[in-house]
């Protein structure tokens, strides 16, 4: 039964929780915010009759937040779309793939498990349309192009899918009420912010709060951070090479990367609870500093999603704002960004599969889900105007400004590199272990992977 259309006027002010796609219906057209000209020419493509299998790790109100979105492209094409999320999808594609019961469309949470099926020839390539598409109507258009572009089951190169929806890390969180009262200024590059982090020292404050606590998983918000100061110190292909270990984890650029990071965290003034505190401390507990009162520190770099673990009675906002984590201006690499994103492919190709893919790098698809929550677009069709809140506005900023895209680098090295010995490494080195001797240790694991 076709899905009925949610008013995405409604669904700006109402939580996914709040309404369900049957109980209302919006007109398309009604709202000029809206791309509707992406919209209406979904029209010439008559898929009445044909269903389409989409199948992703969206779950819950991820799931009625999508539903919503596709609800657009059955009322346009005729088509009946049936999405099913899991929290065993990376498991769960790989066995439908191999029986030959794949989906249409599958949604990767990550590239690197799309990159092996791919080269298993589980994925159909997408023309070079599609490519030319992503590369002018997104931002960093080229850096989506690279980062879905992977060797098909005889060596050749091809882009495999299209990124739909991204999450930034390049992000550093503060206190409004905290930089007003000392009379600190937002840095806007990489040189500001060390000379804000020596200003606070200076005043007898301590600039950060670092926590790479997390059970298991101990040790991965360090390499987020090496990650991004690989962007900052070295060309996007030089990170390219490093994921891919065509450049060794114990070069000379990969050190380098570790000391910076090391600047902020193995100096005592600089860290709250001092440098020997950061690998003890849990990441959702590290950013609670800056809401004391006095502030026990004055940022805390983290991703998009850590505002979930601040205090109850913060407010996002008021009490908590987030600048982008920038970039050296001696070092002329522009504004790269770290992240992660999803990528939507086609797993079992045809007419209908192929449209969904056009609908989804289009403006409307963005649109629809920007005006509910959690949605973060790259899409510089998309108006950012329909975003639901302040924040996600300015993060949507910051994603559509960024020079250079690059996906989370431990997401997409194998498993005993970047969630095992790329962790376990951050938190020796943040307990003192020289940077050379860590970067070879890690190396090792690699090397022995062979």
């Amino acid at each position: 039964m076709k899905k009925t259309l949610l008013s995405a006027a409604v669904a700006l002010t109402l939580s996914a929780n709040a309404v369900h796609a049957a109980d209302l219906l919006f007109s398309p057209g009604e709202d000029a915010r809206f791309n509707w000209d992406s919209y209406n020419a979904l029209k010439s493509t008559n898929l009445s009759g044909e269903t389409i299998s989409v199948f992703g790790p969206w779950m819950g109100d991820e799931k009625a937040n999508f539903d919503r979105v596709i609800a657009y492209f059955e009322e346009a094409t005729g088509a009946d779309v049936d999405y099913a999320g899991s929290d065993s999808f990376e498991q769960q594609i790989v066995i439908d793939a191999q029986a030959g019961s794949a989906p249409n469309v599958a949604i990767f949470p990550q590239p690197g498990l799309a990159a092996d099926m791919a080269a298993k020839g589980f994925l159909t390539p997408l023309d070079d349309v599609v490519k030319a598409g992503v590369v002018k109507d997104y931002a960093a258009g080229q850096s989506w192009v690279d980062l879905a572009t992977f060797k098909d089951a005889q060596g050749k190169q091809d882009m495999f899918g299209i990124f739909y929806r991204a999450d930034l890390k390049s992000l550093v969180w503060y206190s409004p009420e905290n930089f007003e009262d000392a009379g600190y200024e937002v840095p806007e590059t990489m040189e500001e912010l060390k000379a804000l982090t020596q200003e606070i020292v200076d005043d007898g404050g301590t600039p950060w709060c670092i926590g790479l606590g997390s059970g298991a998983a101990t040790g991965w918000p360090a390499t987020d951070w090496v990650e991004d100061m690989m962007l900052r110190t070295q060309p996007a292909a030089v990170y390219d090479q490093w994921v891919k270990n065509e450049i060794k984890f114990d070069d000379p650029r990969v050190v380098e990367a570790i000391e910076e990071f090391g600047w902020f965290a193995r100096n005592d003034d600089y860290v709250d609870g001092g440098a020997g505190a950061v690998a003890s401390t849990d990441f959702r507990d590290s950013p609670k500093g800056m809401f004391q009162s006095p502030p026990k520190c004055y940022l805390h770099r983290q991703a998009s999603f850590i505002p979930a673990f601040f205090p109850e009675d913060v407010e996002l906002g008021l009490d908590a704002d987030f600048f982008y984590f920038p970039a050296y201006e001696s070092k002329g690499l522009g504004e790269p960004v770290l992240g992660a994103g999803t990528l939507v492919s086609i797993t079992n190709d045809s007419k209908g599969a192929r449209a969904f893919i056009d609908f989804l790098r289009s403006p409307i698809a963005h649109e629809v889900w920007m005006a509910q929550k959690g949605f973060i677009s790259a899409h510089l069709g998309a108006n950012p105007e329909l975003y639901s809140s302040e924040a996600a506005k300015k993060q949507g900023s910051i994603l559509r400004d960024a020079t250079t895209f690059r996906f989370d680098a431990s997401d997409l090295m194998p498993g005993k590199i970047g969630a095992g010995s790329f962790w376990t490494g951050m938190v020796d080195y943040t307990g003192g272990k020289d940077a050379q001797t860590v970067a070879q240790d890690i190396q090792k694991t690699w090397d022995a992977l062979k």
